[in-house]
């Protein structure tokens, strides 16, 4: 496969943006169901419990699988802690890396040595990187017909370029706050679809905040390991 083609860009960005990502991969299609919407409050308490279960991660590691629009997928490792940092360590044959410290979201294409950046304090992926903000101003509980399985969009209806998340999450008690995200759906302003999805879930690791930092590929011809 020609990865040089195989590009996750613009859905990371918009939502991973892009994107947690999460911060937060992260195919399968983005849940559907006819099931009528649960009363107010019920949605209010379960955004509570997806909340809950982001602000009971203080560090995490999970490998995760990677399938754009056209079927196209990759694997690597993500690394999260909080608050607000967050690396996706790709298979070496992607050559690429992205990583949030907090500040900023980069993609790093060691292939052609560029790197992209985007500001996510004030988007809808700083507010899932950062749960102590305000998630809920961008948040909605999607209805899934199964108690067990909890389904949250992520949009800012005024930065459409952000574009949208639907995580999801699952009824686990051995996760924090008892719901494990178990992957996400990401779509780009041009209605680009990535997933994410999330295995071997790993928590409270001691993780060095120099893993969320990276060589300059445009300083250098080679890939750091």
């Amino acid at each position: 496969m020609n990865m040089r083609i195989f590009k996750f860009s613009k859905p990371i960005a918009g939502a991973l943006a892009g994107a947690v990502a999460l911060g937060t991969a992260f195919g399968l299609p983005a849940p559907v169901s006819f099931a009528p919407a649960a009363p107010a409050h019920a949605q209010t308490s379960d955004l509570d419990k997806a909340v809950g279960a982001l602000r009971g991660i203080s560090t995490m590691r999970a490998d995760f699988s990677q399938i754009d629009r056209q079927g196209n997928s990759v694997r690597g490792v993500m690394t999260l802690k909080r608050p607000g940092k967050i690396r996706f360590e790709y298979e070496k044959e992607a050559e690429m890396l992205v990583v949030s410290n907090g500040r900023s979201l980069y993609l790093v294409d060691y292939g052609v040595n560029q790197v992209e950046r985007w500001p996510i304090k004030n988007s809808p992926l700083g507010a899932l990187l950062d749960p102590n903000r305000d998630v809920k101003k961008y948040g909605k509980l999607m209805p899934t017909g199964n108690d067990d399985v909890l389904s949250i969009e992520v949009r800012d209806p005024k930065r459409p370029e952000f574009g949208v998340i639907n995580m999801i999450f699952v009824r686990d008690g051995s996760a924090p706050g008892g719901w494990q995200l178990t992957h996400w759906v990401a779509l780009d302003s041009q209605n680009h679809r990535t997933t994410v999805r999330l295995s071997n879930h790993r928590y409270g690791l001691s993780v060095a905040d120099s893993t969320f930092r990276f060589k300059d590929p445009r300083n250098s011809s080679r890939r750091p390991r």
